[in-house]
C-alpha cells in the first residue's frame, strides 16, 4: 500500500508539556524545519499574544490561530510544528492535524506543569492565581487531547528521552 511520506509532526499538549522544547529538538535531529504556532501568529498579526487577547479576546485569537495553523499545515515543507495549548479546542484544528500530520500529544501532571510554567508571564491563560488556573484549565480539557496518534507523559522525562520516544513510535518516511 503506498503512503504518502510524512511531512508535518505536529506536537498538541497542555502548557508546560515540553512542545516547544522537544519542537527544536525534534526538527534538529529529523533536519526539518521547526514552526512554533504562537511565534507565527506573533510574526504574522505584529502582535504579541497578550497583545491579541487583550484586544481581541480569546475568540478572536482562535479565529486567528486557525487561520495560521492552516497555513503551517498545507506547506510543502517537512516540519514540525509546535501548537499552543488551546489550538486543540477547535474540531477545525484536529481535522486539519490529523489530516495533514502525525500529531503526538504531550501530557504531564498538574504539579510538573505549574513548575514548569509558573513564573512565565506571558502566557495570558495563566493571569491570577497560576496553581488554581492550571487546574481548572487541565479539568477543562482532560479529554481535549486524546485524538491525537501518540500520547507520551513528559513529567518524569527529559526533552531528549521524549525525542527518542516519539522517533521509536513512528518511522519518518
Amino acid at each position: 500500500m503506498d503512503r504518502q511520506p510524512l511531512k508535518k509532526l505536529v506536537l498538541i499538549g497542555f502548557m508546560g508539556t515540553g512542545k516547544s522544547t522537544v519542537s527544536k529538538l525534534l526538527a534538529e535531529k529529523l533536519d526539518w524545519k521547526r514552526v512554533d504556532g504562537d511565534e507565527e501568529i506573533e510574526r504574522l498579526e505584529n502582535r504579541l499574544i497578550s497583545d491579541i487577547f487583550a484586544a481581541d479576546g480569546e475568540a478572536g485569537f482562535r479565529i486567528i490561530e486557525t487561520k495560521v495553523l492552516d497555513t503551517i499545515l498545507t506547506s510543502e515543507e517537512c516540519s514540525v510544528i509546535a501548537t499552543g495549548g488551546g489550538a486543540v479546542l477547535s474540531e477545525v484544528n484536529r481535522e486539519l492535524m490529523l489530516s495533514k500530520g502525525f500529531v503526538v500529544a504531550l501530557k504531564a501532571s498538574s504539579e510538573q506543569i505549574i513548575a514548569r510554567v509558573k513564573n512565565d508571564t506571558a502566557r495570558p491563560l495563566l493571569e491570577g492565581n497560576a496553581v488554581e488556573r492550571v487546574n481548572l484549565l487541565l479539568e477543562q480539557r482532560k479529554h481535549a487531547y486524546d485524538f491525537a496518534h501518540l500520547t507520551i507523559d513528559t513529567t518524569d522525562m527529559s526533552a531528549e528521552e521524549v525525542v527518542d520516544a516519539i522517533l521509536a513510535q513512528h518511522v519518518i518516511s
